[in-house]
Formats: structure tokens, C-alpha cells, sequence
């Protein structure tokens, strides 16, 4: 069944991130709200999909050692295990832990056997992650949204419930982005049909009342 949203609160959820000052927490969890309300998982499997990740953050990382770093990140139960860690039988032990978690129906295993990376990687591979959300969005091909991106040493990693067109145009994206090494796809493709069944009708906006808005 289609959703319907005000434009104002799809534009709301996109733009938040560019906004400076003026951002109340009650204008934070609406926005989270309405982003919850696009994606395309239900909202049952998005909270499955955070229960999971905090389960695994809190359980299974201090068992894979002090020097491993290792990061989990869950889409439609589907589980991606990025990071170092010291051994192949610790990277083994992971993804066992991770597969016995309630709920989790596969997992992805990407840990590299390698030292721990260091704080300017990361912060390097959060900025692609965040030049390839932005490029999603110029690019105009398909809702950002839809498309979840982590970034690991300069590998990106794409998941998602996306239509053939959307996860080729994503994919070109991702590959043409500067500082990218790798793109690994892992986006379930779901027919056109499905995809408009799980998609949001805007309605167009009501023009704004000028004495109901507030600057800051």
C-alpha cells in the first residue's frame, strides 16, 4: 500500500542535514520520523534492523579483541561486517555470533585480516560515504534514501531495496566518486511493481501561513 506524505516533510527529511541552528529535538524526531516513513522496510524490520546492530555492537565487539575494529551494520536483517580483525578464526567466530543473533537472516562478511585502521581512515571514508549520499541526491535518478552506504578503507558498500534502473544508477555513482577503491554491491533487487506498491505519494504542500513561521 502507498504511503502519502506532505511535500514540506519529504523536504523537511532531505534538507535537515544542510540546515544551521534553529533545529529543535522536536523538529529532529519528526524528520526521523518522516525518513522511517520513506524507507522502504517496514517499520517493524527498520527496528529489527537497529535492535540487531546494537545487539551485535554490544555482544560480539569486545570479544573479537581490543585490536579489532569491527563495524555491523543491518538492512532488511541482512547483517554487513565490516573492519580488521587478527585472524581468520576470529573472523569466523564473528560471523557465527553475528548469524545467532534473533531475527538475522544473513550475513555479509567483509572483515579484512589486517591492523586496525586508523582514525584519519575512518574519518576519510566517512567523508566518501558522504560525498556519495551527496552525488546520490544531485544525481536526481532515484530517492537517496533507498540506498544505505557504508564505507571501509576506501571500499563502498551499497544495500538497499532497490529496481534494476535504480541499483545501476547507484552503482555508476558510487564507482565515479573520487577517493572510492571499490564499490561492493549488495542490493536486493525488487521488481518495478513492488517498488511502487512500497512507494510514497507526495501530496502537494498548502502554501505556508507567514505568522506561523518562526525563524531562529
Amino acid at each position: 500500500m502507498n504511503r502519502v506524505l506532505p511535500t514540506t516533510l519529504v523536504l523537511g527529511a532531505m534538507l535537515l542535514p544542510m540546515l544551521q541552528g534553529c533545529v529543535t529535538v522536536a523538529a529532529v524526531g519528526a524528520t526521523q520520523a518522516t525518513l522511517a516513513a520513506i524507507d522502504r522496510r517496514s517499520l517493524g524490520t527498520q527496528t529489527e534492523d537497529e535492535t540487531i546492530e546494537w545487539k551485535a555492537s554490544l555482544e560480539i565487539s569486545e570479544k573479537a579483541g581490543k585490536e579489532s575494529h569491527v563495524n555491523f551494520t543491518s538492512y532488511n536483517r541482512k547483517v554487513l561486517v565490516t573492519g580488521e580483525v587478527a585472524s581468520e578464526e576470529i573472523k569466523a567466530e564473528v560471523e557465527r555470533l553475528v548469524a545467532a543473533i534473533p531475527q538475522v537472516r544473513g550475513v555479509y562478511n567483509e572483515l579484512a585480516i589486517a591492523p586496525a585502521t586508523s582514525l584519519g581512515t575512518r574519518s576519510k571514508d566517512s567523508y566518501i560515504t558522504t560525498k556519495v549520499k551527496a552525488r546520490f541526491v544531485d544525481a536526481g535518478k532515484f530517492n537517496a534514501v533507498y540506498v544505505k552506504v557504508v564505507t571501509e578503507a576506501g571500499v563502498v558498500y551499497l544495500l538497499g531495496l532497490v529496481t534494476q534502473q535504480e541499483a545501476d544508477a547507484a552503482i555508476q555513482v558510487a564507482r565515479t566518486t573520487s577517493d572510492v577503491q571499490k564499490v561492493v554491491t549488495l542490493l536486493e533487487i525488487i521488481p518495478d511493481a513492488k517498488a511502487r506498491e512500497l512507494g510514497v505519494h507526495i501530496e502537494p504542500s498548502q502554501p505556508a501561513n507567514p505568522e506561523s513561521i518562526v525563524g531562529g
